[in-house]
């Protein structure tokens, strides 16, 4: 049995609200001050000002916000693309496939999480064959060959869990079923299409071991299994058959939207859903600093509502340390005219150890967005 929370009495101190995210005291702007990416301890703070109301700003703690689509990223092989943040646990590409994929490609450094964000097509690897369109994850384990068919280009967020599986989040009292039932889960098929692929023609697996990159040459198409039966494969899940946790009077943490659990990093997917409708509960993110993680949203699809000027293909990434939470105007709105509903899809990748920004990446910052958060009230 696992270990259940004793009961405690929290401390208070001034002027504060009864509950977090809640009631809060008239004229005042809370903030979350919490460990272990909202799973630790935590203390909700009561300000008389917005807690990113500053003037100006110096130094190298500052948000970024990065426009992929203008990166130079269309590429036939994805170890040919420069990861844009990366640390030791992992490494964030964003891959621009201008057609289909004419050889095999490996990862022996570590698992790889596809996130397709614009195109379809056919993927194949040594399980067999699976459908792939927009708003799919792809979890692929490490040492999987494989590659994808196309008519058109395909657009795809990768996330390399470089020391470990990925494994499923700990739903806790809300069950098995809970988020998504894991029989959604899609695994590769031997089915036609993937033996139609067999032949006898020369192909190639390009394998990436220590970000250095070998090659296989074959006489066949090394994709020729006729079966297999285990429980290590490849599997599929569009965030359309993720139904997100929600309460009417109580705005969840982000942690609650988690997807996947990597070394190191969690994956979260924000996806439709209601807004709170009770008058007193907070509408929109809550102001935090997020003091043991990095911060990486990937914007996917549909109106974010908490952001200004942030469109589909765009990235913001907000290190450990820096307060953030809703642009001005979006507060305004919640608290004057609030939504009803969000219908907002966005890839939230949060790390434990500090990311790396790279060269390329710096190209497509908008050095802009530190003042965003300046417009008045």
């Amino acid at each position: 049995m696992s270990q259940k929370p004793w009961i405690h009495l929290p401390l208070r101190e001034g002027q504060c609200s009864r509950q977090a995210h809640c009631d809060l005291p008239e004229g005042t702007y809370e903030r979350e001050l919490g460990r272990e990416g909202f799973f630790g301890p935590v203390t909700q703070m009561h300000h008389q000002h917005p807690p990113t109301g500053w003037s100006h700003f110096e130094g190298p703690l500052r948000p970024h916000a990065l426009d992929l689509t203008k990166l130079n990223s269309t590429l036939d092989c994805p170890w040919s693309v420069t990861p844009f943040l990366y640390n030791q646990d992992t490494a964030i590409r964003y891959w621009q496939l201008p057609k289909s994929m004419e050889h095999l490609v490996r990862n022996s450094d570590g698992d790889e999480l596809l996130f397709i964000h614009q195109g379809q097509g056919d993927f194949f690897c040594d399980y067999g064959h699976l459908s792939i369109t927009e708003g799919d994850y792809l979890v692929i384990p490490r040492g999987t060959a494989w590659r994808i068919e196309t008519p058109q280009p395909v657009d795809i967020l990768m996330i390399e869990n470089k020391d470990g599986c990925y494994r499923l989040p700990d739903k806790g009292v809300t069950g098995y079923n809970a988020i998504y039932d894991p029989a959604v889960l899609d695994h590769p098929e031997i089915n036609d299409q993937f033996k139609a692929q067999q032949d006898e023609n020369e192909w190639q697996i390009r394998i990436k071991r220590l970000d250095a990159i070998s090659t296989l040459t074959y006489p066949f198409n090394p994709l020729d299994a006729v079966g297999w039966h285990g429980t290590n494969t490849v599997v599929r899940l569009n965030w359309r058959d993720i139904r997100p946790l929600t309460s009417h009077r109580y705005h969840l943490p982000p942690s609650v939207h988690t997807t996947f659990v990597g070394q190191g990093f969690v994956v979260c997917t924000f996806c439709p859903r209601p807004i709170e409708t009770d008058p007193d509960a907070l509408k929109v993110p809550f102001f935090h600093n997020n003091d043991d993680f990095d911060e990486v949203i990937f914007y996917h699809q549909g109106n974010f509502f908490s952001r200004d000027h942030i469109d589909a293909g765009m990235i913001t990434f907000h290190p450990c340390g820096f307060p953030h939470g809703p642009h001005p105007k979006a507060l305004k709105k919640s608290q004057e005219d609030p939504h009803t509903f969000t219908n907002e899809v966005a890839v939230m990748i949060d790390t434990r150890r500090p990311l790396q920004m790279s060269s390329q990446a710096e190209q497509v910052d908008i050095k802009a967005y530190a003042d965003s958060w300046k417009s008045p009230l």
